[in-house]
């Protein structure tokens, strides 16, 4: 440890001599300290850029990218109080009528007399039942059937319950209309309870619901064993006749030829459906496109061509301290500003994506391009290729056939040629985006698993040793002042002595 001794001798401020003599052996630190928050920027505008491409990406992927962007349709019903129709997934318009005869109803069943419960919340020890035991409920599903187990596909699949003497009646009857496929009701004034099927249809040849198990559980509520004894309802089925032909489903809502209907009330005439491409709703979804596409391009044409203000260095704790918080900030805008200027592999991007764009589709006929939708570049070629919409012809196009610019984007080949302009905008974003990831990593990256990070890291390894230099030879030149402060005060004391012998 160094003991540094004050310039009392010599009258000199040796800390302001040292901290003067410190600043130029720091200039190289402060150079690499400038440099690795350079390379920090650099390393922020670049995942800003692939920030961006994932978003454009994803939005594709959602957007352009999915047939249902394309079948979205507006559906007219002359009686839509009895019936509604949507579609799923026809890629073609439809029309059709429909008379409901009768609609779908769900199995039900009641006790068949008063029972002795009188407190749902009591618990089941308390109301006499036998525990624990396994109780069974069978109910019909979706598609007019049961389930079935895995092991041999027939055997029907209840749900299955035990039973303990500490579960309260209230929260035995919670988990069956939670879990399986019935509900269970119990009316306190009246001690009786009934079950019905959440689905609605007829199970062919055989009741809907179906309880057992190996207790007195249901008999203590006075139930059957199945809806069809005692009085229960029977699950029926929805009776149409949809363009001339009778037919049944056992729910209310079913679908036809890629369009889900869903059936009301029961209707005296004929009611009539026919549908038409959603335009508003796809020329939503092609804007959205366009409109993202264009801040990309925005967005990495200033990145490239933003000035390089190479006066403008990062600022060092000790210039940060000399400065306002406003200066700070208006110096820093210069300094972090041309990281990317002309940087090749964003120009690189820019000249494939409007290749990728501009290029007709080979192997299809018709709307082979971006033009026959009547999209195109703006006039401005300062612009960088943006493009622009003519909505009128893009209307048209999409009521003529919305699948032809579905199939513009999306068409698969295995030539880029062949392929849709959404696939090649695809594959030039992803391949860029791992070159940029290469260069810059991603957020939680570690440093040594890209360039800029290696760069980051070897500066940091180089900063440390230059700061444990400049700590020694700060240590060397107070060791240096304090000598000298030592054979000062040695001489004046010498010189005193010898001047009390004088006089």
């Amino acid at each position: 440890m160094v003991v540094r001794v004050s310039g009392l001798a010599s009258g000199m401020d040796i800390d302001d001599i040292v901290k003067s003599m410190m600043q130029a052996e720091r200039v190289p630190l402060d150079k690499l300290t400038q440099k690795k928050q350079s390379s920090e920027w650099q390393r922020d505008d670049y995942r800003s850029i692939n920030t961006a491409l994932s978003e454009l990406d994803t939005l594709i992927r959602d957007g352009i990218g999915k047939i249902s962007s394309f079948i979205k349709k507006k559906v007219s019903v002359s009686n839509p109080d009895a019936i509604s129709v949507k579609n799923i997934n026809s890629t073609t318009d439809f029309t059709g009528n429909i008379k409901v005869n009768s609609l779908a109803k769900a199995a039900t069943m009641s006790s068949t007399e008063k029972t002795a419960v009188t407190d749902a919340k009591k618990k089941l020890s308390e109301l006499g039942f036998t525990t624990p035991q396994e109780i069974t409920i069978l109910a019909v599903n979706k598609e007019g059937g049961f389930d079935t187990v895995d092991n041999d596909g027939v055997t029907p699949k209840p749900y299955t319950l035990t039973l303990n003497a500490e579960d309260t009646l209230e929260s035995v009857i919670n988990k069956i209309n939670a879990n399986s496929g019935v509900t269970l009701f119990f009316d306190q004034n009246s001690q009786n309870f009934s079950i019905t099927a959440k689905n609605t249809g007829d199970v062919k040849d055989g009741p809907e619901i179906k309880l057992g198990g190996s207790g007195d559980f249901f008999a203590a509520l006075k139930l059957s064993s199945n809806n069809e004894e005692a009085g229960g309802t029977k699950g029926e089925n929805v009776s149409i006749t949809y363009n001339g032909l009778d037919i049944s489903r056992p729910s209310n809502t079913f679908q036809i030829n890629g369009a889900e209907i869903t059936v009301k009330q029961k209707t005296m005439d004929t009611v009539t459906f026919s549908s038409t491409a959603d335009v508003d709703a796809i020329l939503d979804t092609v804007t959205q496109f366009v409109n993202k596409y264009n801040e990309i391009i925005k967005k990495v044409q200033d990145k490239t061509g933003e000035a390089k203000y190479r006066s403008f260095t990062p600022l060092t704790a000790e210039q940060k301290k000399a400065m306002t918080e406003d200066e700070v900030k208006l110096w820093e805008e210069k300094a972090k500003s041309g990281t990317l200027r002309s940087n090749s592999t964003l120009k690189s991007l820019l000249t494939t994506m409007r290749s990728s764009l501009y290029t007709a589709v080979d192997g299809i006929t018709g709307k082979n391009n971006l033009s026959s939708l009547g999209i195109t570049t703006t006039k401005n070629y300062l612009e960088g290729g943006k493009l622009t919409i003519d909505e009128d012809k893009l209307r048209a196009v999409i009521s003529e056939d919305p699948n032809a610019i579905y199939n513009m984007f999306m068409a698969d080949g295995s030539e880029k040629s062949d392929k849709g302009l959404a696939r090649r905008l695809r594959d030039d974003i992803q391949s860029s985006m791992k070159v940029i990831t290469e260069k810059a990593g991603k957020a939680g990256f570690v440093n040594n698993s890209f360039t800029i990070g290696k760069l980051v890291n070897g500066l940091d390894t180089r900063i440390s040793t230059f700061e444990a230099k400049l700590t020694k030879l700060e240590s060397r030149y107070y060791s240096q002042f304090t000598a000298m402060e030592k054979a000062i005060q040695k001489a004046n004391s010498q010189s005193a002595s010898l001047a009390s012998y004088f006089s």
